[in-house]
């Protein structure tokens, strides 16, 4: 079974619109440092997109439309700290699902909840995710929902970076992924929109083989 998919209708315009809208920015002669330490010519925060109504619209309808196709057993919509949440509450209320949301960790006072919403053991799950890197987050948040007794068919995200080791992870813990967009098509829409030139990608596209240890 392949775990990792990507929603090739969408992917290019999705792509080409976060980086119209700066949501995604290139920048491999002064890369940016990611909170890792890895340096990357890649920085990407989908959050920008919730400022734009028609790409917001774009992003809303795209992720409904990997749900109906790829779940369509779904009775829940969780989004994943912070980013997914307003994405996946934008999903719930156009599906006309229950919403929940998982915290990166339980609540410090009160209930103490790390699951935010109506738990319903049995219920079938999908979660929505802004951004899949190493994919560590995304997948302690499947776990939690699991541990709740939440039954997952699956995530949606808007976009990956396509690392082996996210690749990996997802399908270790055999958990479907579909995202609207990835780093190929990005670089596609960078290309068409002379953000890169053709030998520019060749420098950029290494990034990718190690991201680690990159220069």
């Amino acid at each position: 079974m392949e775990f990792v998919k990507i929603y090739k209708q969408a992917a290019r315009p999705i792509a080409a619109k976060l980086l119209e809208i700066g949501a995604i920015k290139l920048n491999y002669k002064s890369p940016f440092t990611w909170a890792s330490g890895w340096k990357s010519p890649v920085y990407c925060d989908n959050r920008l997109a919730l400022s734009y109504p028609a790409i917001r619209t774009l992003v809303k309808d795209s992720l409904c439309e990997v749900i109906r196709i790829h779940y369509p057993k779904v009775e829940c919509i969780a989004g994943v700290a912070t980013a997914g949440i307003p994405q996946a509450a934008l999903v719930a209320d156009a599906l006309g699902l229950p919403f929940v949301y998982v915290r990166p960790k339980p609540k410090e006072h009160g209930m103490g909840n790390l699951i935010e919403g109506k738990i319903e053991k049995g219920q079938r799950a999908v979660l929505v995710e802004d951004l899949i890197s190493t994919g560590g987050s995304s997948l302690k948040a499947t776990a939690a929902l699991r541990e709740a007794g939440f039954n997952i068919e699956g995530m949606a995200a808007i976009f990956t970076y396509g690392f082996t080791v996210s690749e990996k992870a997802f399908a270790d813990e055999k958990v479907k992924l579909v995202c609207l967009s990835d780093f190929n098509h990005l670089l596609e829409a960078a290309i068409e929109q002379k953000y890169l030139t053709e030998n520019d990608l060749i420098y950029v596209k290494s990034w990718r083989l190690d991201p680690a240890n990159w220069k």
